[in-house]
């Protein structure tokens, strides 16, 4: 059973949350939920998921004829509780196995295939339909194609610098050594969802940039919270 969150309708809203790796999107996102009683959906676990599921069922992720027709076998189920989020891929828990380094690298390629983005695009609008209170959704396209009509749009930005330091913090042992790599990774993937055809990573139109180089975590929280709290009031 979910949680309850906050039913009525001048404080259900829902947030979307943009912006390359290394942002702090997740983090953030998922203290604004649990900060505001919102649901929260982190739609990059999705595309890693169904990522994870094809590498480990042997399909050619470099071959999106492949990837098309294998896009709608896995069943993906995301949890949105924002304390203890949950993603299991035909029911077994994939939440450690979808941020290996071997998933990092070819996920850009799968989620680049239509397929896989119309399927996964459609999962994440329902739950974000279903979410009783509202909810924050955190990815790359979520306020110019998934949920365009979000009552708030935020995109975190910060110097790949920064980026890199931080993504480099969140591995272990060997994978964290190198530093100009991760920096180089994280460029190539930028490149990679800007400059696919369907979807690119972009800033909506009418979304508040925020660029959280020189901000704490903290800061970076507190400003969304500020930015969520305002909308909400208004409505």
């Amino acid at each position: 059973m979910q949680p309850e969150g906050p039913t009525t309708v001048e404080t259900a809203v829902i947030v979307a949350i943009d912006g390359p790796s290394g942002t702090g999107k997740s983090s953030t996102s998922k203290a604004v939920a649990a900060k505001l009683g919102l649901r929260y959906l982190d739609t990059g676990a999705q595309y890693r998921a169904i990522t994870w599921w094809m590498l480990a069922n042997g399909v050619d992720v470099e071959d999106p004829h492949a990837v098309a027709t294998a896009a709608g076998k896995p069943a993906i189920v995301s949890g949105t509780d924002p304390n203890a989020p949950t993603i299991t891929v035909d029911g077994q828990d994939a939440s450690g196995p979808i941020r290996t380094q071997e998933v990092t690298s070819r996920v850009s390629a799968v989620s680049a295939v239509p397929e896989v983005r119309t399927l996964i695009t459609e999962l994440q609008r329902t739950i974000a339909a279903e979410a009783a209170g509202g909810i924050v959704v955190e990815g790359r396209d979520i306020g110019t194609t998934v949920l365009p009509d979000a009552d708030i749009k935020i995109f975190l930005t910060a110097s790949a610098e920064a980026r890199a330091a931080r993504r480099s913090g969140e591995l272990k042992g060997k994978e964290a050594t190198d530093l100009a790599a991760t920096k180089e990774a994280l460029i190539k993937r930028d490149a990679a969802d800007s400059g696919r055809k369907t979807s690119p990573l972009a800033k909506a139109d009418d979304a508040v940039e925020v660029d959280t180089t020189e901000l704490t975590l903290d800061q970076v929280i507190e400003c969304v919270v500020t930015l969520v709290e305002e909308k909400r009031a208004a409505k």
